[in-house]
């Protein structure tokens, strides 16, 4: 199998890469321009089997713990829309977009990979924002409109261009804050990294043994 490995920082998954020294892996840096440009770049040289984005995520509910592993189902692009008079009104919801239009259903873009219902994680609504942020206006916009777990800074891009190209992939994320909260003091970030190195490494030799 010709599995790519990717996260937007080399942080969040620097213990998997130091103990999985053969793993192709590609950081594409954080946010929504870069992760789609190098990702876009690897693809036209590359052709993978699977590709599986690993990282961080903010939680919206207290129903996800500090430092466990969700796996994805579907993400949406959570601050592309219009604000007026403090209400978000996503593109979909305006003459400006089709929210089937594909890859998009209903404004999301899910993923049908049929392993989703083979792992055994938590799986997850998530949004991605270009800005993370102790706002509580925003948090509560987000929520109102998209009803999301979770958020991160990348991850509908690798659910936009994988279903464009018809590339297998997954999203795992380990849970290191909560959204709104930038202290980081209350984050779990080495909890995080070793969580998030331990589920990868038995993802990838589940896959490999082709056990899952």
């Amino acid at each position: 199998m010709k599995l790519l490995i990717t996260a937007a920082t080399n942080d969040e998954i620097a213990l998997f890469t130091a103990e999985n020294k053969d793993a192709d892996v590609l950081i594409t840096g954080v946010g929504v321009p870069s992760t789609l440009y190098h990702l876009q770049k690897r693809f036209q040289q590359i052709d993978y089997d699977l590709v599986i984005l690993a990282g961080f995520a903010g939680s919206f509910t207290d129903e996800l713990l500090l430092g466990g592993t969700v796996l994805v189902n579907k993400d949406a692009f959570g601050d592309v829309g219009m604000e007026e008079k403090q209400i978000f009104q996503p593109v979909f919801d305006t003459a400006l977009a089709d929210k089937n239009g594909f890859p998009f259903k209903n404004g999301w873009l899910i993923n049908d990979n049929e392993l989703l219902e083979k792992l055994p994680y938590k799986k997850v609504n998530a949004i991605t924002v270009n800005t993370v942020s102790d706002s509580t206006l925003l948090k509560q916009q987000r929520q109102n409109v998209f009803h999301p777990q979770i958020e991160t800074m990348e991850g509908a891009v690798l659910h936009y261009i994988c279903l464009q190209e018809k590339i297998p992939f997954l999203q795992i994320r380990t849970i290191s804050n909560f959204v709104g909260e930038r202290d980081k003091a209350k984050w779990k970030l080495k909890e995080s990294v070793e969580n998030l190195s331990q589920e990868l490494t038995t993802l990838i030799e589940q896959l490999n043994n082709k056990t899952i």
